[in-house]
C-alpha cells in the first residue's frame, strides 16, 4: 500500500492537478463483472474514454489534439466485507497537447453537477449496450435481467452471489440478511454537487489534490490501494462470532456487522480476485505503451525512455525499478528514521542485518529489557482480538432484515 503510493506520487503523478473519480455499479452488475474478468477490462474502457473524452472536450480541445491520463484502481470490497466492485480513477485534472514539439498542460474547470448527471447517464448507457451485445444482459418491455449461466460445479458463485447482496452465504441462516448492529441515529443523505446517480449506477469526483499538494495525493493513494480488511476493527464477540466495525457508518446508524466463522471465510473467498487480474491499470498518457510516457511522468520509464536508453547502453541487463526498503516504509510511512541516532540525533546508524528468527527477537528483547532501554519500556501494545465484556449489547439494536440499498 505504502510502497504504490510512493510509486504514484514520485514516478507517475508528481507535479499534476488529479481528481478522484469514483463510479459504482448496481448490485447485479457487481455480480456479473466477478465472474467475468475480461468484461470487466472491457467496461473500464468504456468508462474511461467516457471520462477523458469530457475533460478534453471541457477544456476545448479534440481527441486528436490533447490527451489525459489516469491510473484506476480496481476494488473488490465494500466496507462490510461485501463483494462490491467498482472503480477508483485518478484522472488528470486538465489534458496533455503538443506544441511546437514540447508537450504542455493544461488545467480544466471542476466539473458541475450537470457535466456529472451527463456523463453517468452516458456511461450507464455505453455499459448496458455493450453487455447486451456481448449476450450477458437480456431486455423485455418492462425491466433488465443478467442472462449468467449456471454451473452446478461452480461453488465459487453461490458465495459471491451472497456477499454481493449482503447475505449469509452458509449455515442455518443461509440466505438471511447479515447482522447488523445499529449504535447511532440515522441521518439524511448528503446531497453534494459533483455526484451523480442514475439506475444503480453512482459516479462522485469531490477528492481533488493540487500539485502543490503530494501529502493529500499520497494519502488518497494510500486509501484506495488499502487491503480488504482492516484488523484494527476486527474482533471477536463472546459468542465467538465475528464482529467488524464499518469504518463509515451507514446512513441509518449502523456501525457494525456480524458473522459466524464459516461465513466469515466465505465472505473473504468472494473477495480473493481470479489468478492473473492485474488490479491496477494505467491509461491514456500513462498507459504502458503510451509514446509520451516518458515525457510526462518524473520517472521518464516508457517508450523512447532517455533513462533506458542509458541504462540499456552501460549494462546488458534489462532495467528493473527497485522496491523500498523496511527503512525507507517506516521513515515514508511513520516518520520513523532509524538511521538516526536517538543519543546524539545524527544520521550516523547503520543496517547490518534484518533478524527475522522469533527466538532471536525474544532474546534480545529481554536484554534491552534489563537495561531499563526506553524501546521495551513503552506500554503500546496491539488491539484484542475480543471484544471488551464490559460493552453490553443490550443498549444496540441488533437488526436482521436492512436494506443497505446499492
Amino acid at each position: 500500500m505504502a510502497e504504490s503510493a510512493k510509486l504514484l506520487v514520485d514516478d507517475v503523478l508528481q507535479g499534476y492537478p488529479v481528481r478522484q473519480w469514483v463510479l459504482s455499479l448496481p448490485i447485479p452488475l457487481r455480480l456479473l463483472l466477478a465472474r467475468y474478468p475480461k468484461e470487466l477490462s472491457n467496461v473500464l474502457q468504456i468508462v474511461h474514454r467516457a471520462i477523458s473524452t469530457d475533460i478534453i472536450h471541457r477544456s476545448g480541445y479534440l481527441k486528436k489534439q490533447a490527451k489525459t491520463g489516469a491510473v484506476t484502481y480496481i476494488q473488490r470490497f465494500g466496507s462490510a466485507l461485501n463483494l462490491n466492485i467498482h472503480f477508483h480513477m485518478l484522472f488528470l485534472e486538465g489534458v496533455i497537447t503538443q506544441e511546437h514539439g514540447k508537450m504542455t498542460f493544461k488545467r480544466v474547470k471542476a466539473p458541475s453537477h450537470s457535466n456529472m448527471e451527463a456523463l453517468v447517464n452516458t456511461i450507464s448507457q455505453r455499459i448496458a449496450q455493450y453487455l447486451e451485445k456481448a449476450g450477458l444482459i437480456q431486455r423485455d418491455i418492462d425491466n433488465t435481467y443478467l442472462d449468467l449461466p449456471i454451473n452446478d460445479e461452480d461453488s465459487l458463485l453461490p458465495l459471491q452471489a451472497a456477499s454481493v447482496s449482503y447475505r449469509i452465504a452458509v449455515g442455518a441462516d443461509t440466505g438471511k440478511k447479515v447482522f447488523t448492529l445499529q449504535t447511532m441515529p440515522a441521518k439524511d443523505p448528503d446531497h453534494l454537487g459533483q455526484l451523480a446517480k442514475i439506475a444503480g449506477f453512482s459516479l462522485h469526483a469531490g477528492v481533488f489534490a493540487d500539485a502543490d499538494q503530494p501529502e493529500k495525493l499520497e494519502r488518497l493513494c494510500r486509501y484506495i490501494a488499502r487491503p480488504a480488511i482492516s484488523e484494527k476493527r476486527l474482533s471477536l464477540t463472546t459468542t465467538g462470532n465475528v464482529r467488524y466495525e464499518l469504518k463509515t457508518p451507514y446512513s441509518n446508524g449502523t456501525t457494525h456487522v456480524f458473522f459466524s466463522p464459516i461465513d466469515f471465510i466465505s465472505k473473504l473467498a468472494a473477495l480473493v480476485p481470479p489468478p492473473r487480474l492485474n488490479l491496477t491499470r494505467f491509461y491514456g498518457v500513462f498507459a504502458p505503451n503510451a509514446n509520451v510516457r516518458a515525457e510526462v511522468t518524473a520517472s521518464q520509464r516508457g517508450k523512447n525512455s532517455p533513462r533506458l536508453a542509458e541504462h540499456l547502453k552501460d549494462s546488458d541487463k534489462p532495467y528493473q525499478a527497485r522496491s523500498m526498503s523496511w527503512a525507507q516504509r517506516l521513515k515514508r510511512v511513520f516518520n520513523i528514521d532509524i538511521t538516526i541516532c536517538e543519543a546524539c540525533t545524527k544520521a550516523n546508524v547503520k543496517i547490518i542485518a534484518c533478524i527475522t528468527e522469533p527466538a532471536v527477537i525474544q532474546k534480545i528483547l529481554w536484554h534491552l529489557d534489563k537495561q531499563d532501554s526506553p524501546i521495551t519500556a513503552n506500554s503500546c501494545r496491539a488491539p484484542p482480538l475480543i471484544e471488551s465484556k464490559q460493552i453490553r449489547t443490550d443498549d444496540y439494536v441488533i437488526q436482521r432484515d436492512f436494506n443497505f440499498g446499492a
